[in-house]
């Protein structure tokens, strides 16, 4: 028996030795494009003579533009500070316990946006305004993923509540609206919001085009996330409801205090993935003509300069791994919220606000 389980580790060990050379075999020649023959060094599109390798002087020259867009250099402080106020914000979020999270969840949800957005439009406290149609690259892919979150996660728990409530039309309502929105295609919804609306508002009515897009990614983004909400709602044990109502509290009280925290925390590693769907869609944008990481990548390699070169090969590989890595680290953390529930079920910590995640 012992021969027979050696024999089957030296086949394994042998087919994993070949597919890892297979591997090997099919990115080395990505490896020597990216990094091997790639030009390194030098200035505009002269660096880069031939299309044998990646041209990172190209990257180097556009990085502002790539994180930017045509957002204006002197007021790009405003950028910065946002973000990072926003960064800070989620310190609390990610290493807090669950019932100590409640004025941070809040704050982060209703006061960061309007501050962000104040920051970032200018017009007021003596801002210079800044149109929308400067926002671009990461800064304006950030933007977008944030603030349909931010105003995604209330609706979604709404909708959630809405799906399982006693009363019949309610129900319905919530249902028929989550059905309709997750069986339209993303593109689909972004083209009506931002090319087929206008057609329909008065001639003198604009709305910006950003501002429907948001609209958009938010109302489908809400759907997900209140059936994640919903199926972590009917995974709390009824016996939490019970102790609710022995309590004396009514629906509402009882789904804040003691519900909706378990659901929340059962459901964040999926909304987490949401997020990240999310996130990997905003791409999308420049179909509309939003000049998000993808179209400001498009529209810097565009330049007649650089159209020899391989500077928007470049530009893709760049930022695929900007994309890669910002994906790569919520999802190490949302598998951390995982192993924080699972910890936290097992543990016996599913009684309300009483217990920590």
């Amino acid at each position: 028996m012992g021969a027979g389980l050696s024999e089957g580790r030296r086949i394994r060990a042998g087919i994993g030795v070949l597919v890892l050379a297979g591997v090997l075999l099919l990115l080395w020649p990505a490896f020597d494009w990216a990094v091997t023959s790639a030009y390194w060094a030098g200035q505009g599109p002269q660096a880069c003579p031939d299309r044998a390798g990646a041209c990172w002087p190209f990257i180097r020259e556009r990085f502002d533009q790539i994180i930017y867009g045509a957002y204006p250099a002197g007021e790009r402080w405003r950028v910065n500070t946002g973000l990072g106020i926003g960064a800070l914000l989620l310190v609390p979020l990610i290493l807090l316990p669950l019932r100590r999270k409640a004025v941070w969840v809040a704050g982060f949800l209703l006061l960061y946006p309007l501050a962000a957005l104040a920051l970032f439009a200018g017009g007021v406290f003596g801002l210079v305004p800044v149109g929308t149609s400067a926002w671009g690259g990461l800064f304006l892919t950030v933007v977008v993923g944030l603030f349909a979150f931010t105003a995604a996660f209330p609706m979604g728990i709404l909708l959630a509540l809405g799906r399982e409530s006693p009363i019949p039309v309610v129900r319905m309502l919530a249902g028929s609206w989550v059905e309709f929105w997750r069986g339209v295609p993303t593109l689909v919804v972004l083209f009506v919001a931002v090319i087929m609306l206008p057609l329909f508002l008065p001639v003198e009515r604009e709305i910006d085009k950003l501002a429907r897009a948001l609209v958009a990614l938010s109302i489908l983004m809400a759907c997900y996330i209140g059936e994640s909400i919903r199926g972590a709602l009917r995974s709390v044990p009824r016996g939490q409801y019970e102790s609710a109502r022995a309590l004396g509290m009514g629906y509402w009280r009882a789904h804040i205090h003691v519900i909706l925290p378990q659901a929340i925390r059962v459901a964040t590693p999926q909304i987490t993935n949401i997020v990240i769907g999310l996130f990997k869609e905003t791409s999308l944008l420049v179909v509309i003509g939003l000049s998000d990481l993808l179209g400001v990548v498009q529209a810097a390699s565009g330049d007649t300069e650089w159209h020899l070169s391989s500077a928007r090969a470049t530009g893709y590989l760049f930022i695929a791994l900007l994309y890669w890595g910002i994906c790569f680290a919520m999802s190490r953390y949302s598998a951390y919220l995982e192993r924080r529930a699972r910890r936290g079920w097992a543990g016996g910590g599913s009684a309300g606000l009483g217990g920590e995640a």
